[in-house]
């Protein structure tokens, strides 16, 4: 992995996420430059100066892409768009939760990938579907071909959003005719930043409810909609698919079989953490108010008892070298799906990439591997 602040994982991170999201190396540096002073190996510390550094780097890109726009260079204008969303989210999602200009932020990273969907190929559009009184937002990218296609919804993970993913995963999945529903899940995004929508263990609920909006679109193969996520998502994915029917196939990026009970680890300094603020952003994700209540919430946060429930293929991939959860996670996630009818386990070696967690490394490996595997076993679904 990239490592431009020696000793400080989380802000590596961070900047390896935002390069596969499409961030140019020549346009970073210059502002890892500014901040290197104040980084250390206490990820707590300097965040404010990072958001700094990388929003004026946002800004400037996305006077670029503005003027492109504006001059009917909308290829160009597209590219631009995304590069500047990239840094804006990279820097608001190191910041504290009461750092308020992450507000303003989050806002213009939002209007910005609306842009980027306007002005680019990808036929990418931010949708709502209702659930439990409120609503969710998502992102739907269409699979190329004709008549409906098969979709898969794809969850976020602890503190990623669904313009992360969508940068990410751009059109890797379309590319093989499958389509993808990418949402802001209780927890994340839109859902806790706007909605104020804190996160559930009973994951089903979230997911039921974007099975329901895709049973609505003509272009969506009903029959073939299946269950994906990243990070935590490697929870919340398997525990929808255990308990919603209507999905017909599942796949975990990166395995997280026991998160409520990693974070006992974590609170004994093992492992690797996401981001900055940690324990603050866990309560806040979680909508608790202390260690005690957040702790006996974790109790639940756990998939033991549960995947013997997945009747459908089922993949757990995971990264060789993963620093922040370890592959036993991703290898109870696979034991215990014994009533899966075609279950795979693939951990990613540094002779392939994507060894790190949830490939931050190289994430385009992993894209890879799980696209293939989607498409080969939703073409069988389509001959039986």
């Amino acid at each position: 992995m990239y490592e431009p602040f020696p000793g400080n994982y989380v802000w590596n991170l961070s900047v390896n996420i935002c390069l596969n999201m499409g961030g140019v190396m020549g346009e970073i540096d210059p502002a890892n430059d500014q901040v290197r002073a104040v980084s250390s190996t206490d990820p707590n510390q300097g965040t404010e100066a990072f958001f700094a550094a990388w929003g004026d780097l946002g800004e400037r890109v996305l006077g670029l892409a503005a003027a492109a726009d504006a001059a009917g260079h909308r290829v160009s204008a597209a590219e631009k768009y995304a590069r500047a969303a990239a840094y804006f989210i990279t820097a608001e999602r190191m910041q504290s939760r009461d750092f308020a200009p992450r507000k303003v932020m989050y806002s213009t990273m939002l209007d910005t990938m609306q842009r980027f969907y306007a002005a680019g190929d990808l036929g990418a559009a931010r949708i709502e579907f209702p659930y439990e009184g409120s609503s969710l937002s998502a992102v739907f990218i269409p699979g190329r071909g004709e008549g409906p296609r098969p979709c898969m919804v794809f969850c976020n993970g602890l503190d990623s959003t669904k313009e992360m993913v969508t940068l990410a995963l751009r059109d890797r999945f379309a590319k093989r005719g499958i389509s993808t529903l990418v949402i802001d899940q209780p927890g994340v995004g839109e859902a806790l930043r706007l909605n104020g929508l804190t996160a559930v263990y009973d994951t089903e609920r979230w997911a039921s409810a974007a099975v329901d909006y895709l049973g609505t679109r003509d272009d969506v193969d009903h029959a073939r909609i299946g269950m994906m996520g990243w990070s935590m998502g490697g929870y919340y994915a398997p525990r929808a698919l255990a308990y919603e029917p209507r999905f017909a196939i599942g796949a975990v990026w990166g395995g997280n079989h026991d998160w409520g009970g990693h974070q006992k680890a974590r609170l004994e300094r093992e492992g690797d953490m996401p981001v900055p603020h940690y324990w603050d952003h866990v309560m806040w994700v979680w909508g608790q108010k202390d260690m005690e209540s957040f702790m006996g919430l974790m109790e639940k946060v756990n998939l033991n008892g549960h995947l013997h429930n997945i009747t459908v293929p089922f993949l757990v991939t995971h990264g060789g070298n993963d620093r922040q959860i370890p592959l036993k996670y991703a290898e109870q996630s696979y034991e215990q799906a014994v009533n899966s009818p075609d279950r795979e386990l693939k951990v990613f070696t540094a002779a392939e990439g994507g060894i790190e967690h949830c490939g931050a490394d190289n994430m385009e490996p992993v894209q890879n591997f799980i696209g293939d595997w989607l498409a080969d076993r939703f073409e069988r679904m389509a001959r039986a």
